[in-house]
């Protein structure tokens, strides 16, 4: 197998986030009751005039920017013809000859190393009907005809599924953190076309195409199994030909659609309804002055910082706790503890609670407070659990609420405390005399437990165990 090399390119449709539809004024929210966000133009009604939607242009814009993208100052629509029941109107409007972006390129992590991989371009266009399957029917939801997407396509640079799976995640992040999209990829506003091919030389081998992939683990699944199918067909003496396939989830295989026909003639041509765009560099800067700092650079910052890669990730994936982090980075302070209780007790308090950091009382002051306190060992990491509920919910004074949690580091008042576990337990500490070494982790809770959690942990366990030993 190590003789076979794969070549992987991704197609990327992205919903965007805009508050209409790419050429009419229905709203955009597909998930509305079904056939209620649609009008004439939505349903291809014969004489009806598409206007562009000017938010569509900056979103993509933006998406362009995000990705180094040369951006076309003039481009125009054309018309994909084909006939299909979720295409109303027997075509598509799409952009073939002047997409608004090309050659740019993403950088991407796996493991420890960065590489850089292509994008070839981008192209505005309108979503189909979604097609529902009822006892033996098919119905149409024009929700979705119109909504506005772009279509990002790779360049074919990556080779393995840890690659072509760290290139979709880096989309999703640049485009969510942008706001160009949802990137909901589990409810269709983000979709993946995978196109992978198997060979032994340097000749490109022979390319399947594996559709509407619905996850980004799916994607290395689908390509796994991709790779082993080809790679049997190859050593088994079969012709291999050019398909499209779809991913089976359930056991994960991809399944045999159809064959991709040679030259199929969408019989493209400039949308007639539809005047040329010309871009000024004024509407251009415009969008570049209003992107936020992209994930890739806070990555690089965080770990500048010594934040660990995983904790890096956690933070990277949460938007909300990488813009709290933000407000902070240039402060001196412990970025491995801010870190730590970032994706910690603060990331499950938020989950359980199903809030925003925003939504709370806890901001950029009483963040520090906590990670100086934690820093300097002034209060434990259990102080800090009992007391994160309040000061999210509460406007209180939190250089007094630490002061009110100190860690005792008296020895004298540490060793009446452990001394009083000792006297009240006297079960397990014989268990530990007699060699149970698991005794003491009870013993140790006891003490964490009668101090409320507020003595030094090391402190405790060290007179802990030369009194037992004694």
């Amino acid at each position: 197998m190590n003789n076979y090399r794969p070549t992987i390119g991704i197609e990327i449709h992205l919903e965007l986030k805009t508050n209409a539809k790419v050429f009419s004024l229905s709203s955009n929210d597909y998930n509305s009751m079904a056939n209620t966000n649609i009008n004439e133009i939505d349903m291809g009604y014969p004489g009806v005039l598409p206007t562009f939607n000017d938010g569509v242009l900056r979103s993509a814009i933006k998406a362009c920017l995000g990705l180094n993208m040369n951006i076309s100052e003039v481009m125009h629509f054309d018309r994909k013809n084909y006939y299909y029941p979720d295409l109303p109107k027997g075509y598509q409007i799409t952009q073939f000859d002047t997409p608004i972006g090309r050659d740019g390129f993403v950088d991407i992590y796996v493991g420890d190393d960065i590489k850089r991989i292509g994008v070839s371009d981008i192209h505005i266009e309108e979503d189909t009907c979604k097609s529902l399957h009822y006892n033996g029917k098919t119905l149409l939801n024009y929700n979705r005809s119109g909504v506005p997407l772009i279509e990002i396509v790779s360049c074919p640079d990556m080779h393995s599924k840890e690659e072509a799976m760290a290139y979709a995640e880096a989309i999703r992040e640049i485009m969510f953190y942008l706001e160009v999209s949802d990137c909901k990829i589990e409810e269709g506003s983000m979709r993946c076309d995978v196109n992978i091919s198997v060979s032994d030389s340097d000749k490109l081998g022979v390319r399947s195409e594996i559709k509407n992939i619905g996850s980004i683990s799916n994607i290395g699944d689908a390509i796994d199994y991709e790779i082993e199918r080809q790679i049997n067909a190859i050593k088994n003496g079969e012709t291999l030909f050019e398909d499209t396939r779809r991913f089976d989830s359930s056991n994960n295989s991809t399944v045999f659609m159809r064959r991709k026909e040679p030259n199929k003639d969408y019989r493209y041509f400039p949308e007639p309804d539809i005047p040329y765009l010309y871009l000024s560099r004024d509407t251009i800067m415009e969008e570049e002055s209003s992107l936020v700092k992209l994930p890739s650079e806070r990555r690089k910052d965080y770990l500048d910082k010594g934040i660990s890669s995983i904790n890096v990730s956690k933070i990277i994936s949460n938007k909300d706790l990488s813009d709290f982090l933000e407000s902070v980075l240039s402060l001196d302070i412990d970025f491995k503890v801010a870190s730590n209780i970032l994706t910690g007790d603060i990331a499950s308090y938020l989950n359980k609670n199903n809030i925003s950091i925003f939504d709370t009382k806890f901001d950029n002051s009483k963040f520090v407070s906590i990670v100086n306190a934690l820093s300097k060992k002034e209060i434990s990491s259990k102080i800090f659990k009992d007391i994160l509920p309040s000061i999210m919910k509460e406007d209180l004074d939190i250089d007094k609420l630490i002061d009110e949690n100190k860690q005792v580091d008296n020895k004298d008042e540490a060793l009446k405390i452990v001394l009083d576990v000792i006297e009240n337990y006297p079960d397990s500490v014989n268990d530990y005399r007699n060699g149970k070494e698991n005794a003491i982790k009870f013993l140790m809770g006891m003490v964490m437990k009668n101090s409320k959690g507020k003595i030094n942990p090391s402190l405790a366990m060290e007179i802990l165990r030369d009194n037992l030993n004694k």
